[in-house]
């Protein structure tokens, strides 16, 4: 797996990632065994950058990496966030990215995690009753306290990435990205690349709609919190399912799958763009990190892009509920 510079860091990191949400159960039943054979794996493969958060799982998903490659440590680069409180995967309680909450919630993260410095810590979502400086200032004393190396933003919009980069620099802002989710292309990716800063794209594949495999909500299991997500839910399913596979014959006629296919457009669009899927298997992991090696031609992005036509979806890709907290 080829790896890169992330922004202005010296973090040398795959050009695609591995996203260790799904491990925590949001994405249905855990299945611990699978999911170290999983972690592992993707570290043998070259994927060394690993992200979680410490609301997945409730901090659950923190302790079982820390856990799995606690004799791993040289081996990854490690991606936390703090900021986003949830008191289960359907119920957003809120965002507190306080100073206070910062600096208490990172160390709880360490511990967790039993690592001594977090390399990318961040922001998991904006505050809206605290400004960017406070949250970024004391992210900045943890970075001037060695217990973590750089810092990020995760849905932010544009104004708010510049003022935060003005108080520390910004390595890396984390936004939903893929076929189905353009909508960073218009301002946020052309401020990141006026800044210098990393474009981590989560949910590439369309959070499994454009794997070809995707189920509708109300038949996926009741701890998936896709659930309960508009776009894959009642008459919306149908009609996104009908624009995601548009992919599917393009996928054929460039013998990948349509998943390899959607990151490969990914890594198109740019050397600064890191695509984070999160597959819960070895199996699927496999197939994502082959796409790494699909290099599209200009005419063949234009193809993918006609094809899949991202406004023609139907229902927010969030629940109203947590609407609200992007792109603030």
């Amino acid at each position: 797996m080829q790896r890169r510079k992330l922004g202005a860091s010296d973090l040398e990191v795959s050009i695609q990632g591995y996203g260790c949400m799904g491990l925590a159960g949001w994405y249905g039943p855990r299945d611990d065994r699978e999911a170290e054979a999983t972690l592992l794996r993707a570290l043998d493969l070259g994927i060394n950058f690993l992200d979680t958060a410490d609301v997945y799982g409730g901090g659950e998903n923190e302790t079982f990496i820390g856990g799995v490659l606690k004799h791993r440590r040289r081996d990854y680069v490690l991606a936390t966030k703090f900021g986003s409180l949830w008191k289960d995967a359907f119920t957003p309680i809120g965002v507190d990215c306080s100073r206070a909450h910062c600096l208490e919630a990172c160390d709880a993260s360490l511990k967790r995690l039993g690592v001594e410095t977090i390399d990318l810590y961040y922001a998991h979502r904006v505050d809206p009753n605290v400004p960017i400086e406070e949250t970024v200032g004391a992210m900045a004393e943890l970075v001037k306290a060695g217990k973590v190396r750089y810092l990020g933003l995760s849905e932010a919009g544009p104004n708010t990435l510049k003022r935060a980069h003005q108080v520390h620099p910004i390595t890396a802002l984390q936004t939903e990205y893929s076929l189905l989710s353009r909508e960073p292309e218009a301002a946020i990716i052309p401020a990141c690349r006026e800044l210098g800063i990393a474009f981590v794209a989560y949910s590439p594949v369309g959070r499994g709609m454009l794997s070809g495999h995707a189920m509708r909500g109300e038949a996926l299991p009741g701890t998936d919190f896709r659930s309960k997500f508009p776009r894959f839910t009642g008459a919306n399913f149908e009609h996104n399912l009908g624009v995601a596979q548009r992919l599917g014959p393009l996928a054929k006629k460039r013998g990948c799958t349509p998943a390899q296919l959607a990151l490969a457009w990914l890594h198109a669009k740019g050397p600064d763009i890191f695509p984070l899927p999160g597959p819960k298997r070895r199996a699927y992991l496999e197939e994502n990190a082959a796409a790494a090696a699909i290099e599209l031609a200009p005419a063949e992005v234009a193809a993918i892009e006609a094809a899949v036509a991202w406004t023609e979806l139907k229902g927010t890709r969030y629940p109203e509920s947590s609407m609200s907290r992007l792109g603030i």
